[in-house]
Parts: C-alpha cells; sequence; structure tokens
C-alpha cells in the first residue's frame, strides 16, 4: 500500500518501522504532529483457519493492534482515525441483493469476527472522546504486490493448469491498491466522512470465469476452465478441506459502493483494466526477477 499511497500523495517519502503490533505497544512517539491516521495493519485471513487459537491470533493483532494505535493517536492529539476492515464483516458471500452499508453484521470466520469487534471497540471510543473515526469495507484488494488469494489465483492461470467451473457465473467486487489508496487520502480531510462505515469498490464486478479470462490474456496464457457441476465441485472441496477456498471462487460477493461515492464525491481513478495490467505487469517482473536470481 505505500507505493500506491506515494503515488496519490506526491512527496509522501516518512516511514516508521514499528515491528510487532499488540495491545501492550506504545506507538505514541511516532504520531507527534499527526492530524489523522490510516490503519492498515492487520493480521491477514488463513484458509480453513477456524480453530480458538487461531482466533486469539487474531484478536491479538487486529483487535489489540488496533487498540493500541488508537490510543496512541488519543495521546498524539490526532483528530481522525481511518481503520481499514473488511467486507466480510457482513458475510461471505451475496445471492440477489448486494451488501450496502447498511447490511447487519455477519461475520463467519475467526479473521472476519476481529475485524468488527475492532470496528465496534472504535465506535465505542469514539462516542466517549470525540475521536472521528472512518471506517473503510474493502472486497478483495489487486495490485502490484498483492498477496494471498489473488496472488494463488495469479499463479494458477500462469501456469494453465485446468480450472474446474460451473456454467453458472457469479459476480464479485473487486478493489485496485491504488484505488483504496485513493479513496483512504478522500476520507482524511472530508468532514463528511467522520463517524462512517464505507464499501467501496471499482467500477465493475466480474465473474471468476471473465477474471481468470482476463488474467490469462494480461499473462499471455491459454484460459483452461474446465465446466464441472456446481455441487461436484463443492464435494470435493469439502473432502480436501477446502470449502472456504471453493466458495471464493464460486460464490458471489457483490458490494453497493454509491453512497461511498455520492457522499465523499469520489469515483475509481483507475480502471480494472489498468490495474489488472499493472498486476500482471508486476508479477510477470517478479517472475524475470528471480529466474535471474535477483531476488
Amino acid at each position: 500500500m505505500w507505493p500506491e499511497l506515494q503515488r496519490v500523495v506526491p512527496g509522501l517519502t516518512e516511514y516508521s518501522l514499528l515491528g510487532d503490533l499488540g495491545e501492550d505497544q506504545n506507538l505514541s512517539a511516532h504520531l507527534v504532529n499527526v492530524s489523522a491516521v490510516i490503519h492498515l495493519a492487520a493480521r491477514p485471513p488463513v484458509m480453513s483457519a477456524n480453530t480458538a487459537g487461531t482466533s486469539q491470533v487474531y484478536r491479538r493483532v487486529n483487535v489489540g493492534g488496533t487498540k493500541s494505535a488508537v490510543r496512541a493517536a488519543l495521546t498524539a492529539g490526532v483528530r481522525r482515525f481511518i481503520f481499514v476492515s473488511t467486507v466480510k464483516v457482513l458475510g461471505e458471500s451475496t445471492s440477489t441483493t448486494s451488501f450496502t452499508d447498511d447490511s447487519p453484521a455477519n461475520p463467519r470466520n475467526p479473521y472476519a469476527a476481529s475485524k468488527w469487534e475492532a470496528e465496534e471497540t472504535l465506535r465505542e471510543i469514539a462516542a466517549k472522546t470525540g475521536l472521528e473515526v472512518v471506517i473503510v469495507r474493502p472486497p478483495q484488494v489487486y495490485g502490484p504486490g498483492v498477496r494471498g488469494n489473488f496472488l494463488r489465483l495469479v499463479r494458477l492461470v500462469d501456469r494453465a493448469l485446468p480450472l474446474p467451473l460451473p456454467h453458472k457465473k457469479n459476480r464479485r467486487s473487486l478493489l485496485g491498491a491504488e484505488n483504496l489508496a485513493d479513496f483512504l487520502v478522500h476520507c482524511v480531510d472530508n468532514r463528511k466522512a467522520a463517524g462512517q462505515a464505507f464499501l467501496v469498490k471499482d467500477s465493475e464486478d466480474l465473474s471468476t470465469r471473465e477474471l481468470i479470462q482476463q488474467l490469462a490474456h494480461r499473462l499471455g496464457r491459454p484460459a483452461r476452465i474446465v465446466p464441472v457441476p456446481e455441487p461436484l465441485i463443492r464435494f470435493a472441496a469439502t473432502l480436501a478441506l477446502k470449502k472456504e477456498e471453493a466458495g471464493r471462487f464460486l460464490d458471489s460477493l457483490v458490494i453497493d459502493s454509491h453512497r461511498a461515492q455520492q457522499l465523499l464525491q469520489w469515483d475509481p481513478p483507475v480502471s480494472f483494466d489498468d490495474g489488472l495490467a499493472a498486476t500482471a505487469r508486476w508479477y510477470q517482473d517478479l517472475k524475470t526477477a528471480r529466474k535471474a536470481n535477483i531476488l
């Protein structure tokens, strides 16, 4: 996210390495003369990690770390605290309607639950102190430097492996990293953002099939999609303990970001085509560098 913020805010050059982020960390010294904090640090989701022990790991960073950051912000006199949460606090999938800013919370795994708890904590602190809290709930983020599920998909497509998909098309909302950075900067000074929770996404939604085809085109690889009945895919994924991962390929997850766009007068500055092309170039450059033993 740092490179994206540098592109959105020219001259942004200073940074500090804070190390581990937990509830006992004292971050006040890093926030002297700071008017707004954008809090993105988090323990990312891990596939099939639903044990009680894992829940504590998520809570230590995503809840405890957020408490450390907001305590430091209050001590330093920070005016606004922008927290990057996740659309997953509303659920893992949508059916006939999109998630909106008014959709009820429905976290379905320890990661999402920890993010929701952090949101609730921030709202309580804001009510007691007057701190301006802004919550941003992005869907899957992609762009140069991407990790996690999206990078796994890029690698699968690059290897031209056959990918089983049903004929039925789902729809998924995505958000380019540079668009996320641009929106976060909008949240820093816009007075209408204070006290709000926003869903934000790119201008278009795609099916998993369309995303694979677009990735294959950008990588210069064939899109090898094998039609397989959906129940069979889900059954095989359950046997392989990959039920959640299959859901991310098969289910729809669509969000409505009109309120964020209208209230803050914001539109995604980077198109999906340009964002995906930049992601593909970064991935190919990374492969080339690794082959040359540069990394």
